[in-house]
């Protein structure tokens, strides 16, 4: 009963009813002093609880030893977010050693658009948004989940403005996707271009950076990183952005 506990329910709530059922076992042995089993009985229950213990702690050892191994998001089947960044790192040392370009695309739902939906139905759309994103992808390109309701993806040997026509294509086609399911939801993406002295991290942080400029802008619209200042009326022209 011990083990069915810890596999059915979380690991807490197992602990807890694992703790009143060894009150509760040696209050009954307590009152059965008549019964002449009843040390072996209490002996049995402790060994119980002891292997059961032993074996809820080997699971829980091979599942961190086995978690590095994972490189996919279950739920959307992207890359896993704990890789990207040395995935990356990797893409650009390609890139400047072959001289050639490369670009990545975050691909965020809007989040003022999503305030009618339930999150249910936000997430139950995610693995869908997971296949369409791996059939618009090439072989060699990878896609990640980046953070709850954001992808990234790594396009090498891409220049920013072939990589602008990809990311619209794919926002409008996530759009079709949502609008198919019953969803008021809109996508925008943000761009980024490498370029000298970029590592992966400010190719990330260039990528956010046209992608929440995009969602600032009414979002639902794509927006390719530039060196503007938020805060200057001027750059309030769309530049390098598709409605």
């Amino acid at each position: 009963l011990v083990l069915v506990a810890f596999a059915l329910v979380p690991r807490g709530i197992a602990t807890l009813i694992t703790i009143v059922m060894a009150a509760l076992a040696m209050a009954a042995a307590h009152w059965a002093e008549g019964i002449a089993d009843r040390h072996q009985m209490i002996s049995a229950f402790l060994l119980t609880i002891l292997l059961s213990a032993v074996v809820v702690f080997l699971r829980n050892y091979k599942a961190r030893q086995l978690a590095p191994l994972r490189r996919t998001d279950e739920l959307t089947q992207a890359a896993s977010r704990e890789y990207l960044s040395a995935d990356l790192h990797k893409e650009i040392q390609r890139s400047e050693r072959e001289g050639t370009d490369m670009s990545i695309i975050v691909i965020g739902l809007d989040a003022h658009a999503s305030d009618s939906d339930p999150e249910q139905d936000i997430r139950s759309i995610l693995p869908r948004i997971g296949r369409f994103l791996h059939s618009q992808i090439r072989d060699f390109d990878t896609y990640y989940r980046a953070a709850d309701l954001q992808f990234l993806v790594i396009l090498p040997g891409i220049a920013t403005h072939e990589a602008i026509l990809r990311a619209e294509a794919i926002r409008k086609g996530l759009g079709t996707l949502l609008e198919t399911h019953g969803l008021n939801l809109t996508t925008s993406t943000g761009i980024a271009g490498l370029n000298i002295g970029d590592d992966a991290d400010s190719l990330q942080q260039s990528a956010a950076n046209a992608l929440r400029r995009a969602q600032q802008q009414g979002g639902n619209r794509t927006q390719a990183y530039s060196a503007w200042t938020p805060t200057t009326p001027a750059q309030k022209r769309a530049e390098g952005t598709a409605p």
